[in-house]
């Protein structure tokens, strides 16, 4: 029986943080494991540029990401772990997509709606600062998913629409051109945590507002010390529901820790109580890794072996599919 091909792509721009390892590091990395599914996990170096121009960023960005993945002990023998700039077929196979798909679907595509709009209340012109990068990203995408025949994408919410589009753009392909990829679907998993960062708003690289992964031990009780509480005193309940501190201790523990930590606020734990045993939680599930981490920092050449290692595993599946779809547009060679 053929496996379920599971599709994730990592942009890569900053450095990643919590919130991006409980929501979506870890539980891919525990898929990584299963030899059910064959995966294929990518550095999306391509989508950075639409919101990156600083290139020494991008690259840093890039080296770091897949140093996270394989400190935090990504099986790359299970998975295909690649650099979405090492497989060409990719730009290729986004520009047959292109000719494919609705300019109207695009202009549909919530990214663009949303500069739309704030060029509209800025009062500029509707299309000021928008580059055919943002406009065309979701064709990129599209290319990104059926190039490897991904059946299932794991996404946010806010990404559902993209995936429909890729189905959009490979049903019509198909229907142009013959059954040759396959339509994909979203998975959205609502167990998975969307963290709160140091203000309380979600913890995002555009907020400012996040705890990067592999902080120093010093660096991470300094940034957990900075979480935004109120001012209630030792000995005052306090709301573990509406709490940052809560939240990301949650995301950590186990069922019995967390459990205990909920009655530890109704009874009024102090905030810098709680912030300390939230650091021994975190460091703790983070120190080993951290070193792995830093270790592979001090040795690119490693980093980038592996990622060699993995375009060649992708191009395995791209170049064949590839030459199938050249031959299906009528760009063959003559005779």
């Amino acid at each position: 029986m053929a496996k379920t091909r599971i599709l994730t792509g990592i942009t890569t721009t900053g450095t990643p943080h919590l919130g991006n390892y409980v929501g979506a590091i870890r539980p891919a990395i525990e898929a990584s494991q299963s030899a059910d599914n064959l995966s294929f996990y990518f550095l999306a170096n391509y989508h950075a540029l639409i919101k990156c121009q600083d290139p020494e960023m991008v690259h840093r960005s890039t080296t770091e990401i897949a140093a996270t993945w394989l400190a935090l002990g990504l099986n790359t023998d299970n998975v295909v772990f690649y650099r979405q700039s090492d497989v060409p077929e990719i730009t290729e196979l986004s520009w047959m997509l292109t000719c494919m798909a609705a300019k109207g679907l695009m202009n549909r595509a919530h990214a663009y709606k949303a500069a739309v709009a704030a060029n509209q209340e800025a009062g500029e012109d509707p299309d000021y600062g928008v580059t055919m990068g943002l406009y065309s990203y979701p064709v990129l995408m599209a290319a990104d998913i059926l190039m490897f025949n991904a059946n299932k994408v794991p996404v946010g919410k806010d990404q559902i629409q993209h995936v429909e589009m890729a189905r959009d753009i490979a049903a019509r392909f198909n229907h142009h051109y013959g059954e040759h990829f396959t339509l994909p679907e979203a998975v959205v998993d609502d167990k998975v945590a969307v963290l709160q960062g140091l203000d309380g708003r979600k913890m995002s690289k555009s907020y400012g507002n996040t705890i990067p992964l592999f902080l120093t031990e010093k660096q991470l009780k300094k940034h957990i010390n900075k979480i935004k509480t109120n001012l209630l005193e030792p000995g005052e309940p306090k709301d573990p529901d509406t709490s940052t501190v809560f939240q990301i201790w949650q995301a950590f523990a186990s069922e019995e820790q967390t459990a205990e930590m909920r009655q530890a606020f109704l009874d009024g734990i102090a905030w810098g109580e709680a912030k300390k045993q939230l650091f021994e939680l975190v460091n703790g599930e983070l120190s080993e890794a951290r070193e792995r981490y830093n270790e592979l920092m001090a040795n690119p050449g490693f980093i980038e072996e592996k990622l060699q290692e993995g375009a060649e595993k992708a191009r395995s599946f791209s170049a064949p599919l590839m030459t199938k779809c050249r031959k299906a547009v009528g760009l063959r060679p003559i005779g």
